[in-house]
């Protein structure tokens, strides 16, 4: 299974170019059943990424534009009568999938953005008082502007926390952009991409990732770097449990990316900053100062001892 997944993101990288680390995270939370939010600004390929990623792994994908005017019905799915038989029957809207990417998600009210948190938290939908499993595996990738401020609606920080990574799409070198270019300009490859791994495949990838080892000094070093968040006067709000079980899902993955069946210190710091920069709030004076999230987590991160 690993030289699959090896052969997958080789498969990946030629498709996208500039993101190496940034394909390989959000591989290793789909990976453990996790969400993933990016932020980008537009024209860097962020739904290219996700567009792929569902090619590649054979699962079926659909795409929700946000918009204002988008009801919570247009993404859960509703209850309509049928004149020929005089019932009525459910449609399913588009987050029955596997793979569902909410595209500039922050462009609509947070009553439609609500409507995913019954199915990225309990992975089912409710319609009408009926209650439907979504499909396994069941993942979303939402996108969004950071440069955009009218029509916008920030994502509530309780519904940021339900993504397991927050990735940053920023622009790559000189080099890969030459690429992109040609890549779009001469060999046109933009064919259908064909799937690498099956539903079933991937479901053994979870379990087998699911028995990587981790040691108790491992879920101490953890659960010391999230509460670790919560004492610090640079930032206003820590990170809360979720965080550590995030940091601890995606630390087992990513050692499995490597070809290890334990985790290990850098597998921790390499997932911890993907995994808090949302879950975190900084105090006023570092807004102030300029400060990012990135370099208060890193910071943080490396203040903790490291376990032996």
């Amino acid at each position: 299974m690993n030289e699959k997944l090896s052969e997958l993101i080789q498969a990946y990288e030629q498709r996208v170019y500039g993101q190496s680390e940034n394909v390989r995270l959000m591989l290793a939370s789909v990976l453990v059943g996790g969400h993933v939010l990016l932020e980008g600004v537009p024209g860097t390929g962020k739904t290219k990424m996700v567009r792929t990623l569902a090619n590649l792994l054979g699962g079926d994908f659909k795409r929700i534009q946000f918009t204002p005017d988008l009801l919570p019905s247009d993404i859960t799915g509703s209850m309509i009568y049928n004149m020929k038989t005089g019932d009525f029957e459910t449609m399913k809207g588009p987050v029955f999938t596997n793979v569902l990417l909410a595209d500039e998600i922050n462009r609509t009210p947070a009553k439609t953005q609500a409507a995913l948190l019954e199915a990225m938290e309990e992975k089912q939908m409710t319609i009408q008082g009926e209650t439907y499993t979504l499909p396994d595996p069941f993942f979303v990738v939402a996108t969004q502007n950071p440069v955009e401020f009218e029509g916008t609606y920030p994502l509530p920080e309780a519904q940021q926390d339900r993504f397991l990574f927050k990735l940053h799409i920023d622009f790559p070198s000189m080099e890969e952009e030459v690429a992109v270019l040609k890549q779009m300009i001469i060999s046109k490859q933009e064919g259908t991409v064909q799937p690498l791994l099956t539903v079933e495949e991937f479901n053994r990838i979870s379990v087998e990732i699911a028995g990587v080892t981790m040691t108790d000094e491992m879920y101490g070093y953890i659960m010391s770097i999230v509460r670790k968040t919560r004492e610090t006067e640079s930032i206003r709000h820590g990170a809360s449990t979720r965080a550590g079980i995030a940091i601890a899902k995606a630390a087992k993955a990513w050692a499995y990316l490597e070809s290890r069946d334990y985790v290990t210190p850098d597998d921790v710091k390499k997932v911890a900053l993907a995994s808090l920069r949302h879950r975190v709030i900084l105090a006023p004076h570092m807004e102030l100062e300029g400060v990012t999230h990135g370099q208060i987590i890193q910071e943080l991160v490396g203040s903790v001892p490291v376990p032996r």
